[in-house]
Order: structure tokens, then C-alpha cells, then sequence
């Protein structure tokens, strides 16, 4: 029989194997990634009634949520002043008739302020043609800006020029924003139900933290049956919403004037956040598009935000 001391020093020993057989090993780095939460930023514009000048929030007035979960928002910054900086493509079908348009959209280029890029693009034939460069000479960006060809130049694809227009715009600190104008029918591919480009046009948007908007108007052999015209019309709004951008139309016809859109779209530009939130790290090697959705409990305030963020990836 075991004397008292004896036992429990036998007890001890027992409970000191038992620990050091289950305390587990080291945790890896994805693991440890996966433990911890990581930093995003994206781009939210806020406005009052009717496109009009919001009243100002702040970071306490703001609620993000991924799924059920809220997290924490860590930056809500302006993007004014020395964060106002933008860089803007301008991506034109160039099957639309804008020759009644032309001197709006050159005021609208030149009444950018000092430190937005602008640059043109149109859309033409299965082609991305750079018109202007990005450059903050907003007269002479505007002059770039012609006369589209019309039948002879209808974009087969304007999602894959869009991919293509997004990849021009550089990685920068500040916003980057593409206005799209055009009917959105995939010529090449068709719109049944949507483009099968649009989803890949949306991630790479998404992926690269940029905005799109987008201004109906319509293209050269569209033709005139209205449910093809609202399938075209919904994959802009679509591109649009998915992004965090504003889609702009008057029916199923070309506006009779750009220039009520364009001032709200400044409106828009002019009152744009930059939020950053801390969300669940990832394990996936190339990052994930995350949903989340941001709202407030202020009145008479929208918050346009991007259905998803993307979260990188763990550094190796």
C-alpha cells in the first residue's frame, strides 16, 4: 500500500504525462491567420434625398456586418482634401450616337477638380481604344473625347472591354471609378439571363477595389423589342450595384440629356468615404470576396456601398 506522499507524488507525475501528451503543437501561420482578423478597405458613397448633399457621419454612426457578424470599423475617412485624390475612366460603346452629348460630357471632364485623372476609352469592334490617357489636363482630355462611329463601331463585348479598361487603372492610395456608357448587351456572348463576362467583369472590379457606374444609352442594332433592351438595361444596373457605383437611365431610350446624370454623379464623387473594417482572415492562398453590407441608423441618409471585399490571402 502507498504511503500519502508517495501518492501523491505518483498523481502528479500522472497529471504531468497527461498535460504534455495533449498540449498540441506549434500552430502554423495559416492557422494563426485564421485565429486572427485582418484590415480591409473599400470605397462607400453616402447622400441625402434625391442626390443631394448628405448630412455628415461618423465612424460611430456606421454599422458593418458579414453575415450576422458586426465588426469592428477601424477608419472612416473622408475622401476630401488630401484623400480626394481619383482616378476616372470614362469607357464609351462606340456604337452609341452621343454627338448630342459631347459638349456635356466636355464639361463634365473639365469641371473635375485639380486632382482627379481622367481618361477616355471607347469600346469599338472587339477593341479597347485609348483615347486619352490618364491625365489631370482635363481640357485637353476633353478634345480627345469624338464622335462615336455608330453601326460600324458597336462594341462586340463592352464587358471585356471593361475587364480590360480595369486593368489599365494603376494600383493606387486613392479611388479609382470607371463611368460606362453604353446599352450593356454582350454582343458577343448574349444576355440570357445576364452576360456570362458580367460576373467576371464584376470580380475583377471588386478584386481591385474599383467603382463602376453606369449610363444607359442606346446602341446601333439593339433593335426595339423591349425585353431584350431590360435585359441589357439589368446588367448595368447589376454591374452597377454589385460595385458600389450609381447606374444612371431614363427608360429604354438614350437620355434626352446626360448632363441631370452627370451632376448627380458629381454629387456622388463629392461625397465618398473610405471605410476600413476588420474582418476574419482567410486560408485561401489568393484571398476571397467577402459579402458584407454597411448600414446607418441617421435619417434620410443611403449608403451605396460594394456587395463584397476582397480579403487577401495569408503572406507567405
Amino acid at each position: 500500500m502507498l504511503k500519502v506522499p508517495d501518492l501523491l507524488r505518483k498523481l502528479a507525475f500522472t497529471a504531468s504525462f497527461t498535460l504534455i501528451a495533449f498540449t498540441p503543437g506549434p500552430v502554423s501561420a495559416r492557422e494563426q491567420a485564421n485565429s486572427g482578423s485582418v484590415p480591409v478597405t473599400t470605397i462607400v458613397t453616402v447622400l441625402g434625398p434625391k442626390f443631394s448633399a448628405p448630412p455628415a457621419l461618423g465612424r460611430s454612426d456606421v454599422v458593418v456586418r458579414t453575415g450576422a457578424h458586426r465588426e469592428d470599423v477601424i477608419k472612416w475617412v473622408p475622401a476630401q482634401g488630401e484623400r480626394s485624390g481619383l482616378e476616372l475612366a470614362i469607357l464609351i460603346d462606340d456604337g452609341a450616337d452621343l454627338s448630342p452629348h459631347l459638349d456635356e460630357l466636355h464639361r463634365f471632364i473639365q469641371a473635375q477638380p485639380k486632382g482627379t485623372k481622367v481618361g477616355v476609352f471607347y469600346a469599338s469592334m472587339g477593341m479597347t481604344v485609348t483615347l486619352a490617357p490618364f491625365s489631370a489636363d482635363h481640357d485637353a482630355v476633353a478634345q480627345k473625347v469624338r464622335v462615336t462611329f455608330g453601326s460600324t463601331g458597336t462594341a462586340t463585348s463592352i464587358y471585356l472591354s471593361l475587364i480590360d479598361v480595369v486593368k489599365k487603372l494603376q494600383p493606387l492610395a486613392g479611388r479609382r471609378e470607371i463611368l460606362l456608357i453604353g446599352d450593356g448587351h454582350d454582343r458577343l456572348r448574349g444576355d440570357l439571363p445576364e452576360s456570362p463576362d458580367l460576373d467576371a467583369a464584376i470580380d475583377s472590379a471588386l478584386k481591385s477595389g474599383i467603382v463602376i457606374h453606369t449610363l444607359y444609352a442606346r446602341v446601333a442594332f439593339m433593335g426595339s423589342f423591349s425585353f431584350d433592351l431590360t435585359l441589357a438595361q439589368a446588367n448595368l444596373t447589376m454591374l452597377a450595384g454589385e460595385t458600389g457605383g450609381q447606374a444612371f437611365f431614363q427608360g429604354l431610350d438614350t437620355p434626352v440629356s446626360f448632363t441631370p446624370f452627370l451632376d448627380q454623379l458629381d454629387m456622388v464623387l463629392h461625397n465618398q468615404y473610405f471605410l476600413t473594417f476588420t474582418t476574419a482572415a482567410t486560408d485561401k492562398a489568393k484571398g476571397e470576396l467577402r459579402h458584407f453590407k454597411v448600414t446607418t441608423e441617421q435619417s434620410n441618409v443611403s449608403i451605396s456601398a460594394p456587395s463584397r471585399v476582397f480579403v487577401p490571402g495569408p503572406s507567405k
